[in-house]
């Protein structure tokens, strides 16, 4: 793995495939970081993510429609958080293009016959779908209203709030919350 996918394994923190999604554009201030830097990087994180199990050969234009799909995936939840509409033309289109087909299969050890869904990975839509799907899912369940963005300051990550009592407030305690701490520590001390 390169050191782009590497890092993209570090963002798995918001408890949401589609927010850990739109986090692969990440940083703080002046230090944002992309972790889609090519077609591969993008296989990297949905591999990370478990959407991937297999070696995937990346079909040309995913890491075009993987940027396009995350800008409009943060514009949607961001409305969403805000109680406002936005456009989600991308979104159906990857919903309705990478839309797994279902077909009939015959299980040896259960001796029984099962439904398997079958996604086309030679597509970007196809690879994208589980995306798109657990972003429709995530804004239409009445557990949206505990998706949230970091506090720091200089973090834009989200992620969606499943503590038990709904207070967590970074995006990871390891990181922004221990710098936020650390601020507010000093600036109480400098006073």
């Amino acid at each position: 793995m390169t050191s782009d996918s590497n890092h993209s394994a570090t963002l798995l923190l918001a408890d949401n495939l589609a927010l850990d999604f739109i986090n692969s554009a990440c940083g703080v201030a002046e230090q944002q970081h992309d972790c889609f830097t090519d077609d591969r990087s993008v296989i990297a994180l949905l591999t990370t993510a478990g959407v991937l199990s297999d070696e995937v050969a990346p079909p040309r234009g995913l890491l075009a429609l993987a940027c396009e799909l995350r800008e409009e995936s943060r514009a949607l939840v961001k409305a969403a958080m805000n109680g406002t509409a936005s456009d989600a033309t991308l979104i159906n289109s990857v919903l309705e293009a990478g839309r797994p087909q279902q077909k009939l299969a015959w299980h040896d050890e259960t001796q029984q016959f099962y439904l398997r869904a079958c996604a086309d990975h030679s597509k970007p839509a196809g690879l994208l779908w589980p995306i798109a799907d657990a972003l429709v899912t995530l804004v239409t369940s009445e557990k949206f209203e505990f998706v949230r963005q970091c506090e720091a300051h200089d973090c834009i990550l989200l992620f969606h709030d499943l503590s038990k009592s709904h207070r967590r407030r970074w995006c990871s305690m390891a990181t922004c919350g221990n710098r936020m701490k650390v601020a507010a520590f000093r600036s109480r001390k400098s006073q």
